[in-house]
This record gives structure tokens, sequence and C-alpha cells, in this order.
């Protein structure tokens, strides 16, 4: 299972006549959320050159400073799953068109629950390549209950017609059917666009 990396400073220098400025640019980045209610989007590309011209900097590098801004998540500290327990089979679908999707079962552990779900498709004769097709991916969110669940993907991957994803849960779903939903929102990559299509899982 993918685990992050621990972060180590690129350098041990630090220039402490510049920590009054980098407190200000980590306070207006919290402004810059608050203001927006967390959705700012991306500053057009007009913005973005003019910016580089203006203060002297390339047009790719303040592209990467705004990229980050919308991935503050990646970092959130995540659940790593211990203490397996078992399996609890699933096996529910739902179809789309030539999509067929299918959560085949729980791994439970005592902090966590590990989701696989897959995706089959059918094969057509003039489907576009593989490598070509449009990256697709699939949000997770567990509704029903007071407790606030976290859903995290931790990567998928397959062939052509067939991809399977996992997900943890944190904290553990409960060992029962507890009239919750598994609620799947489906995406373009990149950038992240919501293609408006989603289906729910009783469970």
């Amino acid at each position: 299972m993918f685990k992050r990396m621990r972060f180590t400073p690129p350098t041990d220098h630090y220039d402490k006549r510049i920590e009054s400025i980098d407190e200000e640019i980590v306070g207006l980045i919290r402004e810059r959320k608050v203001r927006s209610e967390n959705n700012p989007g991306f500053p057009h590309k007009e913005y973005i050159a003019s910016w580089a011209e203006k203060y002297d900097f390339y047009q790719d590098f303040i592209n990467s400073i705004f990229s980050h801004f919308l991935n503050e998540d990646v970092y959130k500290p995540s659940i790593e799953p211990e203490g397996f327990m078992k399996n609890i089979p699933i096996m529910k679908s739902f179809e789309n068109g030539d999509l067929f999707y299918t959560i085949t079962f729980i791994r439970q552990y005592q902090n966590a629950s590990v989701i696989h779900m897959t995706v089959d498709r059918m094969k057509s004769d003039d489907e576009i390549p593989f490598h070509r097709r449009e990256h697709i991916t699939y949000e997770l969110s567990v509704e029903g209950r007071e407790i606030e669940y976290d859903c995290r993907q931790e990567g998928g991957g397959g062939t052509d017609t067939h991809t399977s994803y996992s997900y943890v849960i944190s904290p553990a779903l409960p060992d029962a059917p507890a009239n919750l939903e598994l609620f799947f929102k489906e995406y373009k990559m990149p950038p992240k666009k919501a293609t408006g299509y989603q289906f729910t899982v009783k469970y």
C-alpha cells in the first residue's frame, strides 16, 4: 500500500531576515483560502503571463505555485490501516452504458476499512488506444451517519477493459450493514473536472 515519504528539507540554510516575509506569505495563502471559500480555481493564462513579467519570474514557476494550492488535501496526515481483522464480501454492482462497476469486498482493520472497486468495460473495434484515452478517476465519500469518515484513494490501475481502485476509510466502517451510502463521483484528469456522473452503493 502506498505510503507518503517523510518530508526532508532540501537545505539546512535559512536566512532569518526573510522570516517575517515567509509568515506573511503563509498568512496570505490562508486569506486566499478563506476569501475564495476554498474554491479558488486557477488564474487565467493572461494573469500568469502578466505577473511573470511584472515580478520577473518564469511562467511555469508561477503555474507550479498555484497548482499546489489545489492539492492541499494530498498533504493531509493519512491513516495507515493496522491490525487486520477480516474481509467482508460485498459484491454490489452498478451499470452505466458499457461500464460495469463492482464493489467486491471491504477489508476490515482495527483503525480503518479498505474498499476495493473494479470497473469493467466492453471493448469496441474503433475505440481510442488506452494510452491516449482521457484519464478517469473516482472520489469516494461515505454518507448516512453522524460520524465523519475520511476517504482516501490509494491509487488505481489496470488495462483498457479492467481497472481497479482502492480506498482507505477511517474510522473503520461497521462490520454489519448500517444504512450507509458509498457515494462515488467521477472526474476527468488532468485538470480535475467533474463529469457529472455519480452513483451510490448502499451498505
